[in-house]
């Protein structure tokens, strides 16, 4: 009985285990990178709109890691889709690549705009709502426009 429990639970680690990305993998690096990117715009977002107290100097440093991290991910769409990759990106990423380029563009000028605003002092939180915003439009016009929900 002991190794039948043994057995069934060493087939349910080898069964999660293959439903993970490698994170050396183009996929791997850039889920990390736009999860990462995530929990910075959420914060960023947070401040502004209460569920975090405001931090000049938290916010101004999540401004620029924002910055950074929006020109990374773009190195880890290969020109090619990887047909073994379990991506959440639809496959126009690969078909309107440029389109994809566009946009990748467009989410990095928001983000500097935002840098730019959070270098100002003092640091007000309402004139960051409009460049937060802008970053998030940008993010959502790409997810709809490529990533598979």
């Amino acid at each position: 009985m002991k190794s039948k429990i043994l057995l069934a639970l060493l087939a349910c680690t080898l069964l999660a285990a293959c439903d993970r990305v490698d994170p050396d993998s183009p996929l791997g690096k850039r889920q990390a990178l736009f999860k990462d990117m995530l929990r910075t715009s959420e914060d960023l977002g947070g401040m502004l709109r209460g569920r975090l107290s405001f931090n000049e100097k938290r916010f101004a440093e999540g401004a620029t890691r924002l910055d950074e991290l929006s020109r990374q991910p773009w190195q880890h769409f290969p020109q090619a889709q990887d047909s073994a990759a379990h991506s959440q990106a639809r496959d126009e990423v690969w078909q309107r690549h440029e389109r994809f380029q566009q946009m990748a563009r467009e989410l990095e000028a928001a983000t500097a705009e935002l840098r730019t605003a959070a270098q100002a002092r003092p640091l007000q939180a309402e004139a960051l709502v409009a460049p937060v915003d802008k970053v998030e439009v940008a993010c959502k016009a790409c997810h709809e426009e490529f990533r598979i929900y």
